[in-house]
């Protein structure tokens, strides 16, 4: 099967693998009595959770609405009355992947149960109508304005009776499209005008009142609506991490103009949550159980420089630092900008922060800096060379992109030296991918896919062996280890401080012959001596 996504053919082939499953734990704060025991129609939905931390993020609060309106979850695809594909578009792969789950869930209606197709994500938001139009399987199509909605479209969609707390949803996302469009001017009216609050829940009460009436038949397919959406309350969700660690979104959207980038055209405009409403979630993210909070944004260290409170991220570590219970803060998706004197002490010196910044440079040299429109080289290489004199121990994480367009031979191995050189604790590599819309796409000197390839995997072999001897000079030394449970394979795994959940390697740990050192258990967060390495990973046995 084949499909053309503006301009860009993905090939498909149904495969026999089943969907993959994603194994979930509610998050057990605080909420309102009885709100998630609700299960009026003992109708059950899954999901396939593909693409970054922020589309996890944006999958539990959907999983979390669902079961407030009445659905349980499984991770069993075949049991399911509904399969939502939370999608990827950030590259051709991605897309492919996302395409390739669609078409495998709704194949399993072939067994004659008929399920319910929800496609959501960054595909979805990005190309609506084409996916409705070339995936007559697909019964729902909703993008990130309509995500409260998603409860009342699913059950008019598979002819049930809306549930009062499906309503609520619905009423609370009307809301807020309502003051967002206040906001920008289009409804006529300021938002501190007398007024203005109760005629959006006036409005909201209507649509949802029309959706009361409306029948599945007059369901729409493609809900989208705009990418920069206000954000919704995300702490209490149906968590697809372990119940340890948790990611917690502090920032959405993106101001910069990265020539191969799309993401800003469908994930919006950069803005903050509001401070109040991180450390609330925060706060119920750790009363759950929660060790680690891995923040994340498009950039994250970006966070509260769209607001004059003063209130930035070097604040908002010191308050989450407070939070009794937390052990671990990590920043994931830093830009190679925002770091001042003050973020760059505070994680140097709050011992809850994790010594690991991950940081994507996507290349070194100049000239293909300038076509990214990225910063240049000089500010990098400083900021570089900051960051690893002032924070102890510190483990950077980036990637780089190979064959962007003009990229040169001499301008790959200048790349090549560089990695060879500084030595980057983890690093990945994409090869380019032209992303419809963007500029990168249609500049000149396009770089042969082969080559493209080529030069990513000599980056990644480099990488390796680096990796390799990174790990081999940790053997011996007593480190502090996240359990996170047994693998598929059977093996005790965790983590270092230098470990990012799914991305980076793994410690694969054994327990002590000592009886007096009581046994690993998963959440736990132990002392460990590196005993040996196998590649990457490391092998360890606690101490304490």
């Amino acid at each position: 099967m084949q499909f053309l996504l503006k301009g860009i053919p993905t090939q498909l082939a149904l495969v026999q693998r089943r969907p993959a499953r994603c194994k979930a734990a509610i998050v057990e704060a605080p909420a309102p009595t009885g709100e998630n025991l609700q299960r009026p129609h003992g109708k059950k939905v899954s999901m396939v959770s593909l693409g970054c931390p922020k589309n996890v993020v944006d999958g539990e609060v959907l999983l979390g609405d669902l079961t407030r309106a009445g659905f349980s979850v499984t991770d069993n695809h075949e049991e399911s009355d509904a399969i939502i594909v939370n999608t990827c578009a950030f590259v051709e792969d991605a897309k492919s992947e996302s395409l390739e789950a669609i078409v495998e869930a709704a194949s399993l209606n072939e067994d004659g149960k008929p399920r319910k197709v929800v496609i959501t994500g960054c595909l979805a938001q990005r190309y609506s109508e084409q996916l409705a139009s070339d995936l007559p399987e697909a019964d729902l199509v909703v993008g990130f304005q309509n995500y409260g909605n998603l409860a009342v479209s699913l059950q008019r969609t598979m002819g049930l009776e809306l549930t009062p707390e499906a309503l609520a949803l619905a009423e609370a996302a009307e809301v807020q499209r309502q003051q967002q469009l206040q906001q920008q001017g289009a409804a006529g009216m300021a938002t501190t005008e007398p007024g203005a609050a109760e005629r959006s829940r006036a409005l909201a009460g209507e649509h949802a009142a029309m959706a009361a009436e409306a029948g599945p038949s007059t369901a729409q397919r493609v809900q989208v609506g705009a990418a920069t959406v206000p954000f919704r309350p995300e702490w209490n969700r149906y968590r697809l991490t372990p119940r340890h660690s948790a990611y917690l979104r502090v920032a959405e959207g993106c101001n910069h103009a990265c020539t191969f980038c799309a993401i800003p055209g469908f994930r919006g405009k950069f803005r903050s949550k509001p401070w109040q409403a991180v450390l609330d979630e925060a706060r119920h993210l750790v009363a759950s159980g929660v060790k680690e909070l891995n923040l994340i944004a498009e950039d994250t260290n970006q966070y509260g420089m769209d607001r004059r409170d003063g209130r930035d991220l070097a604040q908002l570590l010191r308050e989450l630092s407070q939070l009794e219970g937390l052990h671990w803060i990590r920043i994931l998706y830093a830009y190679p900008s925002y770091f001042n004197d003050a973020l760059i002490d505070e994680i140097a010196n709050n011992p809850k922060v994790c010594k690991y910044l991950d940081m994507p440079l996507q290349h070194i040299s100049n000239l293909t800096l300038l076509a990214m429109n990225r910063p240049p080289r000089e500010h990098t290489m400083k900021l570089l060379s900051t960051l690893r004199s002032r924070i102890p121990d510190l483990a950077l994480r980036t990637t780089f992109i190979s064959g962007f367009p003009g990229e040169t031979d001499e301008q790959h191995r200048e790349l090549v030296d560089f990695v060879k050189t500084f030595r980057f604790e983890r690093m990945g590599c994409f090869a380019f991918s032209e992303e419809d819309g963007t500029p990168a796409a249609t500049l000149p000197e396009q770089v042969p896919q082969r080559l493209r390839e080529r030069r990513r995997d000599e980056l990644i072999s480099l990488q390796q062996r680096i990796g390799e001897e990174w790990a081999e000079g940790i053997v011996g030394r007593e480190v502090d280890v996240l359990v996170e449970g047994y693998n598929d394979d059977d093996w005790l795994i965790g983590r270092t401080q230098w470990d990012a959940p799914d991305v980076d390697p793994l410690v694969f740990l054994t327990d002590s012959e000592d009886d007096a050192i009581p046994r690993l258990e998963a959440g736990q967060i132990r002392r460990c001596v590196i005993t040996s390495n196998s590649l990457f990973d490391l092998e360890a046995t606690p101490v304490a």
